[in-house]
């Protein structure tokens, strides 16, 4: 198979400096994008003030938990076209870009129409304050039916990221931002939609992404090309697309959907805490990118030299990527024990005391904990890479589990503090069978395998 000049092949070289040239563009991409959440809370929160932010921060994570969905599911896929990337064939990579694009788009119908017909009902389930409830709907309403626009975007990146070209979607994206802080002052100031514009403004970015990548795959990736007859698709190939990319979209929304009950039980507690939350997440997300986006890189990697059959190097990769988290993690630390206060207060646009105290306090103890995280997301990533499809869920099975009972049992009792606790208590308990599975794999048994030859 020829590799294109773009492209990272990550079974040959060093790993640690490959994995480092292709998870930087995707730390930077994801950056971006965060950035379209950050400039949309920034804006509607020094705009149109508390309550809209509140409205917004009170459904942002039904539209986390069905874009790490769709994100999960492409990834999926991407992890099995990765693996025909790193065996050579062609043929079969064909046809999992192929079956990528069908299956994701009959899960994404499927989906977002029970979403759209239940949007009140689920609304109603996450308390959304009555005050709220109308800005809320307004605003979650176009994200959801602009999911087809997300899933199209996250099928053209992650296509690209398994064929080892990282940069190509940090470029558009970078585009996609700027697009994306324009229309906000556009349509929230000049064309006065409030929180409609902040929604319409993310899906136009992204649309302009989708078009980019498409442009960019037919000119520059024939590997990637499809026909007709690629679409034809066994069971067998369906079930082991599905058992990928459901793998990994399941494995996102059972963390998601725990944080979205646990959100329920926040909008309990008045607008400070919303609004303190939402901007505490915001910077939680910023500060976890490195991670988060570690972790992606490594489901890629180990799928690529799982299907080159060099698991030497997946075990150098693994062990490469906690040192670097670790050092990240440090730093981390020290930042939520100096600057939390100034960076709650410039996000939520408020001098509020109370927001920034609650604000201030959830950052500094739950990032206190980050390195258990750490090793969640790299050990679960990496097994989605060389086929270990179990474990993560029963580990995000944990930890939606775990948020059930502090949203329903300890926030009632201790209020915020319940919510602060939740997810440091609960990593522990996650990474428990990520690290018993993972040193059962035969991968790991360094003198008790036999290497296959790429």
């Amino acid at each position: 198979m020829k590799h294109s000049k773009t492209a990272l092949n990550l079974t040959q070289g060093k790993p640690v400096q490959l994995i480092l040239l292709f998870a930087i563009p995707v730390f930077l991409g994801n950056l971006f994008q965060i950035l379209y959440s950050l400039v949309d809370t920034k804006i509607v929160g020094s705009i149109l003030g508390e309550t809209a932010l509140a409205a917004v921060g009170s459904v942002t994570i039904l539209y986390t938990l069905l874009t790490g969905f769709f994100n999960g599911l492409s990834l999926g896929f991407s992890v099995i076209t990765a693996r025909f990337y790193g065996s050579g064939d062609e043929k079969e990579l064909k046809k999992s870009v192929a079956g990528s694009i069908l299956l994701g788009f009959i899960t994404a119908a499927i989906i977002i129409f029970l979403v759209a017909a239940f949007l009140k009902p689920i609304l109603s389930l996450l308390n959304v304050p009555a005050q709220q409830l109308d800005m809320a709907a307004d605003y979650i309403t176009l994200l959801v039916w602009g999911m087809f626009v997300t899933l199209a975007y996250n099928l053209c990146a992650n296509m690209l990221r398994a064929i080892g070209d990282s940069l190509t979607p940090l470029i558009f994206l970078i585009i996609a931002a700027a697009t994306n802080v324009a229309l906000d002052y556009l349509l929230i100031l000049n064309f006065d939609m409030g929180v409609k514009g902040a929604a319409a403004a993310t899906l136009v970015s992204q649309l302009l992404s989708v078009v980019l990548c498409l442009i960019r795959i037919y000119k520059a990736f024939p590997i990637l090309h499809v026909s007709a007859q690629d679409f034809v698709l066994t069971k067998s190939r369906i079930f082991s697309m599905y058992e990928s990319g459901l793998s990994m979209g399941l494995m996102s929304s059972l963390v998601n959907f725990g944080t979205l009950v646990l959100q329920s039980g926040i909008n309990q507690l008045g607008t400070n805490i919303i609004v303190a939350h939402t901007a505490a997440r915001k910077v939680c997300e910023i500060w976890g990118l490195p991670v988060s986006v570690l972790g992606s890189s490594m489901a890629t990697y180990c799928g690529q030299n799982y299907g080159a059959g060099k698991y030497d190097r997946i075990r150098q990769g693994i062990r490469a990527v906690l040192i670097l988290g670790g050092i990240w993690d440090l730093i981390v630390l020290i930042l939520a024990h100096t600057i939390s206060p100034y960076l709650i207060s410039f996000i939520a646009s408020s001098q509020n005391e109370e927001i920034i105290y609650w604000g201030t306090i959830y950052l500094r103890i739950d990032m206190s904990f980050l390195l258990v995280c750490l090793f969640i997301v790299i050990l679960r990533n990496s097994m989605q890479g060389f086929g270990d499809y179990k474990t993560p869920i029963l580990s995000s099975s944990i930890e939606l589990v775990g948020k059930l009972v502090f949203t329903f049992v300890f926030v009632r009792l201790f209020g915020y503090w319940g919510i602060i606790w939740t997810e440091p208590v609960i990593w522990f308990l996650m990474v428990i069978p990520l690290i018993v599975m993972t040193l059962k794999n035969p991968i790991f048994r360094k003198h008790g395998e036999a290497e296959r030859s790429g």
